[in-house]
């Protein structure tokens, strides 16, 4: 069978990880230094474990907690891991399996596998935590962990600090490791980048591969099922990035359509847009893509206008980030130039500056313009102590308001959407029905959203998109028709 993808899964260096543990070790030591703290004490975290379904025998399938993969990249369930601060040494822990393991789940492994696949120093049981801990410890009184506890800004919840027998012989720190560690997170290296880049190759091919096959009558969950084939049977990707969003008609409007209330299974009508949300993750590394698109593969002329309105804004973001650039000045951007767009269509009318103060561009993009991304999609480190989140409408739910750093790699999704329950009031509102042109606004009713989302690499003097999918009108009408798409077409610039 020919194959449809144009792309061979990539090997996951393990300095990858060696490399992440030794940008920690240097910032946990400069931030001791700092403090004049001694550089002594032990960087203890606990991996996931994992979960049955409720009381069943189902065991879900595993994926590793997100900072013990940053720093180990250990696929296997139950494992601890410790880095001396002061040697730079490191250690795993593995669980001691029973005998029946090997007759329901394959070979044991030796602990010297995991010491050679993961390149750590040195590893044992976790039953042996305590003593080996004790025994690495040189200083005086009890040895001092650093254990991992801090609150996730995109959530509001908290990770959780390692449990073991014997804790209760050690000092520990609770404050510490996860800011710093979350620092470390903010920006790639190399290694992280072409796991990424990869991410995003394969969910752009995937996403064209969707694009291709749409047709009127189909269910939403086959847009799914196609792209996470695509991902898995070429990629390898075994995981997605975040539950896939497959939207069409009104649907498109639901910011995070495709949970289990509102499961992707409406039928596919002539003259529905689609807004497909859908990104693989690749060794722990993700991606995070939106295309939108009509069902039938030709563009409406008010589609097309809602559509280059949110592509104008895609593509006045990504040209103008560079480091040093705010965050939150990008989303206004964003938001003034689809104000503008809808303007110059007839849909809104007035004085554009006078829309930003009341803070219009909220109604039709009430999400933030992108997140940070990486081993999470929602990649922690988005407000570090001392930045607050901003309080106005559509500004409160950026989920970072940071400048730009060389190395961040941050998504640019800007939205336009038509929610009633946003638009009704803002048309009846004092303050801002004059904005609108109400017999061209009713129009829109049922028409949902158009989101484009690409993620972008800040480098030293601008950015480069990663992703790589049919952007411009011709270019998705040509693709839907049965055109050629390089993923070359699109390695830098707008894409």
């Amino acid at each position: 069978m020919a194959s449809l993808s144009s792309l061979t899964p990539p090997t996951v260096p393990v300095e990858l990880y060696v490399t992440n543990r030794e940008k920690l070790l240097s910032s946990l030591r400069h931030h001791l230094s700092q403090s004049s703290r001694p550089i002594h004490g032990i960087v203890f975290l606990q991996g996931g474990e994992e979960q049955n379904r409720y009381d069943t025998d189902h065991t879900e399938l595993f994926r590793q907690e997100s900072f013990f993969a940053y720093l180990f990249g250990v696929r296997e369930p139950g494992f601890y891991g410790a880095i001396d601060i002061a040697t730079g040494k490191s250690v795993l822990f593995a669980p001691r399996l029973s005998a029946e393991y090997a007759v329901w789940l394959g070979e044991i492994k030796p602990l010297s596998y995991f010491k050679e696949r993961y390149m750590v120093s040195s590893v044992y049981y976790t039953d042996e935590i305590t003593t080996v801990l004790h025994d690495e410890y040189q200083g005086s009184g009890k040895p001092l962990l650093f254990l991992l506890h801090g609150v996730n800004t995109d959530s509001d919840l908290f990770s959780k600090p390692a449990e073991f027998q014997g804790i209760d012989k050690f000092d520990t720190d609770l404050t510490t490791l996860h800011p710093v560690l979350t620092e470390c997170r903010v920006t790639k290296s190399d290694l992280e980048l072409s796991l990424i880049q990869f991410a995003n190759d394969i969910s752009s091919e995937a996403h064209v591969e969707v694009m291709r096959k749409v047709r009127v009558g189909m269910y939403e969950y086959q847009l799914e099922s196609m792209f996470l084939h695509h991902t898995y049977m070429y990629g390898g990707c075994r995981h997605c990035s975040y539950t896939c969003i497959c939207a069409t008609g009104e649907n498109s409007g639901v910011l995070h359509y495709g949970h289990a209330a509102a499961p992707n299974d409406r039928t596919l009508e002539d003259g529905d847009l689609a807004l497909l949300d859908m990104g693989a993750e690749y060794k722990f590394y993700g991606s995070d893509i939106t295309c939108s698109y009509p069902v039938n593969g030709k563009f409406s002329s008010d589609q097309a206008l809602i559509y280059n309105a949110v592509l104008e804004a895609h593509n006045a973001v990504i040209s103008t980030m560079k480091p040093g650039v705010s965050w939150v000045d990008m989303h206004k951007l964003a938001e003034k130039v689809i104000l503008e767009s809808l303007k110059r269509g007839s849909i809104l009318v007035g004085n554009v500056d006078d829309m930003m103060v009341e803070r219009l561009g909220a109604v039709f993009m009430p999400h933030g313009l992108g997140h940070l991304l990486g081993i999470d999609t929602h990649d922690p480190g988005g407000y570090p102590k001392g930045l607050e989140r901003p309080k106005e409408p559509g500004l409160r739910s950026l989920r970072t308001a940071r400048e730009l750093q060389e190395g961040m790699v941050i998504t640019v999704e800007p939205g336009c959407y038509f929610i009633d329950a946003l638009l009704v009031p803002a048309m009846g509102s004092s303050n801002t029905t004059k904005f609108f042109n109400h017999e061209a606004v009713s129009r829109f009713k049922g028409f949902g959203g158009v989101r484009i989302e690409s993620d972008v690499l800040v480098m030293d003097t601008g950015c480069k998109n990663m992703t790589k999918v049919p952007r411009e009108i011709s270019e998705i009408e040509a693709v839907m028709a049965g055109a050629p798409w390089s993923l070359d077409k699109a390695s830098t610039g707008k894409g």
